[in-house]
């Protein structure tokens, strides 16, 4: 029998036109050589042009998902997106509560067209409850913002906002600096002694939808593998830029990243 490739499990919400959320997880994580798992946290009526609307499961529903999967297939890491309220949020932090495999944090509070995903109130139970789980956290400026209030308006200015977000807990962070206008794109990894600085040239691009949730799912695929976190991080970097090079129109609006890239070499 075949040895069953690494497991990977998201916790995030779903993206009806299949760009960003769950459908963009799974999707890196079949290209990258993994097996990837789902916890369905909410469901949201989006395409193209934007979030047309957004209803959470009960809390309930996610951890019994959770526990399904979990205590019978286990997991070698896990990635969580979408959380959407203080309830879930808190729900998703007790769950992997002792869990021993690396904890990818994407801490979604706004979709790419600045449609809210994460209730005001849930910023708190982020910040106290579920970035002190992370392995790795990858917040966006936009998020760094909501989270520390820290503003970066330049690539000096990333080491200070990652010395905001690792202030309430991860190991590690992953600052991404796609949305700084000029240069390179700059990410900056660190656990606030060691920084890795990962750079990709800028592609002439609009269709990214799905980069955040694809960069985050891409490194726990990589960790599941056993790889270390700045390996897993330059590994998702290189990939999820070859996505970004490859999006497509897709729809009146903003076009997904292209997560089948490099058929075949997953792994």
């Amino acid at each position: 029998m075949r040895t069953p490739p690494p497991r990977v499990l998201t916790v995030a919400g779903s993206d009806s036109g299949g760009g960003a959320g769950i459908q963009a997880d799974l999707k890196t994580m079949l290209a990258l050589g993994t097996h990837g798992m789902s916890v369905l946290t909410a469901v949201t009526a989006q395409n193209s042009l934007g979030v047309q609307g957004a209803w959470e499961l009960p809390a309930e529903a996610v951890r019994q998902q959770f526990r399904s999967v979990v205590d019978d297939i286990g997991t070698q890491a896990v990635k969580t997106g979408m959380l959407a309220t203080a309830e879930l949020v808190e729900t998703v932090a007790e769950l992997l509560d002792g869990l021993p495999v690396p904890v990818v944090v994407d801490p979604v509070g706004v979709s790419k067209h600045g449609d809210p995903l994460l209730a005001a109130d849930a910023l708190h139970a982020v910040r106290t409850a579920l970035l002190p789980k992370a392995t790795v956290a990858t917040p966006n400026l936009d998020e760094v913002a909501q989270l520390t209030g820290v503003r970066v308006e330049t690539e000096a200015d990333l080491p200070r906002a990652a010395a905001a977000v690792l202030a309430y807990g991860p190991r590690w962070t992953l600052i991404k600096g796609g949305h700084l206008k000029d240069g390179e794109a700059v990410d900056l990894l660190t656990d606030g002694t060691d920084e890795h600085w990962l750079r990709a040239p800028r592609h002439d691009n609009r269709h990214t939808h799905g980069t955040g949730c694809t960069l985050a799912a891409a490194v726990a695929a990589e960790l599941a593998k056993g790889r270390s976190v700045p390996e897993a991080a330059g590994a998702a970097k290189e990939y999820v830029t070859g996505a970004i090079a490859a999006g497509f129109a897709l729809g009146g609006g903003i076009g997904p990243v292209d997560h089948g890239w490099r058929p075949g070499r997953g792994g």
